[in-house]
């Protein structure tokens, strides 16, 4: 990986990698600091979807873009 990143947004974005696809619920608060500085990075997608058949409200995921 040629960008730079500091200790922590690498161990948040190997976290995200490791996981694939997740909700940023279930991303852990102290790691939510680091996802704007990722995706300005390009490095994470963010992106909201529907997770209900039934409900039009939408939920916010976050994924790693391959390199």
């Amino acid at each position: 990986m040629s960008i730079e990143l500091t200790d922590f947004e690498r161990e948040v974005y190997e976290f995200i990698k490791k996981h694939g696809e997740l909700l940023t619920t279930n991303i852990p608060s102290r790691m939510i600091g680091a996802i704007p500085n990722l995706k300005n990075r390009g490095l994470i997608e963010v992106y909201k979807r529907v997770t209900g058949r039934w409900t039009s409200k939408k939920r916010k995921f976050v994924k790693a873009i391959p390199s």
